[in-house]
C-alpha cells in the first residue's frame, strides 16, 4: 500500500518537473541553448498568481477554489509575456554570437528575475490563503488516499501536457517549429518566419512554466524567492533524463526524477533525494548523454 501511495505523490511531483522541463526542451530544441532564466519565470508564476488572488479575494470577499481559474488564465498570459519580453531582451541580439554569450545571458536574466522578485515582495516566505484549495481525499485502495487538489494537478498537467504534444506534432506551427528546430537557415528558405516561431516557444515555454508556478504554489501553500532555482534545477535534470529537446522525453523524465526522489524520501530519508537526484544526472550524463528518449527523436522540438 505505501508503494502505491509513494508512486501518487511520486507522478503529481513529476508532473510538477515535467511542466517546467517542457519550457527547458523547446528552447534547447530551437535555439540549443540552454534557458536558465526559466526557471525564475515559474518561480514569478506563483508571485503573480498570489498577487492575483489576494486581489480576488479581496474584491469577493472570500476565497474560493474557483478564483484559481482566472488565476491560472491570468498567469500564464503574464509570464509568457515575460517569455517573450526576455527573448527579445536579452537572447535575440546574441543569436548570433555564439553558444557562450547567450549562455552568460540566460544566467544574468535568471538573476535579475530572483532579484525582482527578492525586491518587490520580499525576501520572507509567501503563503497562499486558506480557502483556495480544495479539500477533501478519496480512498483508492486499503489506506491508499489521494487528495481533490492532486486529482485536479494531475488531470490539468497531462491535459496540458497533451495539447502541447499535439500542438507541436499536429499543427502547422508545431510543424515550423520542428522545421526551425532542425534548420534555421533551410527554415527562411522555405518561408518560415523564424524570429516568430522563436517568439512563440517562449511565449508557450514560459506559459506552461508559469502556470506550473501557480500550481505548486497552491499546492505546497508556501514558497520564496529561491523557487525558481530548487525546482529549476531539478527540471533541468528532468529534461535531461528524458533527452533534452525531446517533448515526450521531458515528460518521461519528469515522472521518473519525481517517483525517484519520492522513493527516496519515503524508503531512505529526505535528507538524501536531492544527492540520488544529482547522481542520477551525473550516470545520465556519463553513460546515455543523450538521454532516454534522445536517439529516438534526435535533434527534434
Amino acid at each position: 500500500m505505501q508503494f502505491l501511495q509513494q508512486t501518487i505523490n511520486g507522478i503529481t511531483i513529476g508532473s510538477f518537473y515535467a511542466l517546467v522541463a517542457l519550457g527547458y526542451t523547446m528552447v534547447y530544441g530551437v535555439l540549443k541553448m540552454i534557458n536558465f532564466a526559466h526557471g525564475g519565470m515559474f518561480m514569478w508564476g506563483a508571485y503573480i498568481g498570489l498577487t492575483v488572488t489576494t486581489g480576488l479575494v479581496a474584491l469577493v470577499g472570500y476565497a474560493s477554489p474557483w478564483a484559481l481559474v482566472p488565476t491560472l488564465i491570468a498567469v500564464m498570459v503574464a509570464v509568457a509575456g515575460i517569455g517573450v519580453l526576455v527573448e527579445r531582451v536579452a537572447y535575440r541580439p546574441l543569436r548570433t554570437a555564439g553558444r557562450l554569450a547567450p549562455l552568460i545571458s540566460a544566467l544574468g536574466m535568471a538573476f535579475i528575475l530572483e532579484s525582482l522578485a527578492r525586491n518587490v515582495y520580499g525576501a520572507s516566505w509567501k503563503t497562499y490563503l486558506p480557502g483556495l484549495v480544495p479539500g477533501g481525499r478519496v480512498a483508492l485502495l486499503g489506506n491508499v488516499r489521494i487528495s481533490v487538489m492532486q486529482v485536479l494537478v494531475l488531470l490539468v498537467s497531462f491535459l496540458l501536457m497533451a495539447l502541447l504534444y499535439l500542438f507541436v506534432y499536429r499543427t502547422r506551427v508545431g510543424t515550423a517549429m520542428r522545421a526551425v528546430a532542425q534548420d534555421h537557415e533551410v527554415s527562411r528558405l522555405m518561408g518560415i518566419d523564424v524570429d516568430r516561431i522563436i517568439a512563440t516557444v517562449f511565449l508557450i515555454g514560459p506559459g506552461l512554466g508559469g502556470m506550473a508556478g501557480l500550481i505548486v504554489g497552491t499546492y505546497y501553500g508556501s514558497f520564496d524567492f529561491t523557487l525558481g532555482w530548487s525546482f529549476g534545477l531539478r527540471a533541468f535534470i528532468a529534461a535531461i533524463l528524458g533527452g533534452i529537446g525531446n517533448i515526450p522525453g521531458a515528460m518521461l523524465g519528469g515522472m521518473l526524477l519525481g517517483i525517484v526522489e519520492t522513493f527516496a524520501a519515503g524508503y531512505i530519508s529526505p535528507q538524501w533525494k536531492d544527492v540520488i537526484a544529482y547522481v542520477i544526472l551525473i550516470f545520465i550524463l556519463i553513460f546515455r548523454p543523450t538521454g532516454l528518449l534522445g536517439e529516438r527523436v534526435a535533434e527534434k522540438l
